[in-house]
């Protein structure tokens, strides 16, 4: 049997990738972007389809001393706020635009994000 290889589409560090909304005056979320803004392309909204792991920070663990002991983790990372499937707002002049399987991306650092609508379950009492 022969082995297919499958594409793999991995985010890193503090960057997130995001499907842009295109064409429209108001998002599913409800944000509302004017046409001066729009305009001028300085923000744009979009769904988050993947994130990295976060900011690096050294592991005060880690050593490299011991060449026969298990290997350990030389990083470790503190998470991102923004989570996949978020509605974001974000300064289109810090994305970076890619494609990917015929499907276009755009990839911008966290800071580049202005604001996150996410959708959350509430139960009724």
């Amino acid at each position: 049997m022969p082995i297919q290889l499958k594409k793999q589409m991995i985010v890193v560090g503090d960057r997130v990738l995001i499907e842009l909304d295109t064409g429209q005056d108001k998002t599913k979320a409800g944000l509302y972007l004017p046409e001066t803004v729009r305009e001028k392309d300085k923000v744009a909204t979009g769904r988050v389809v993947k994130v990295g792991p976060g900011y690096a920070v050294p592991n005060p663990n880690y050593t490299d001393d011991e060449p026969w002991s298990k290997p350990k983790d030389p990083a470790r990372y503190i998470p991102l706020q923004v989570k996949e499937l978020d509605q974001v707002l974000f300064l289109r002049e810090q994305a970076i635009e890619v494609e990917f399987q015929e499907k276009k991306y755009l990839v911008v650092p966290q800071t580049a994000i202005l604001m996150i609508v996410r959708d959350e379950l509430h139960e009724e009492i």
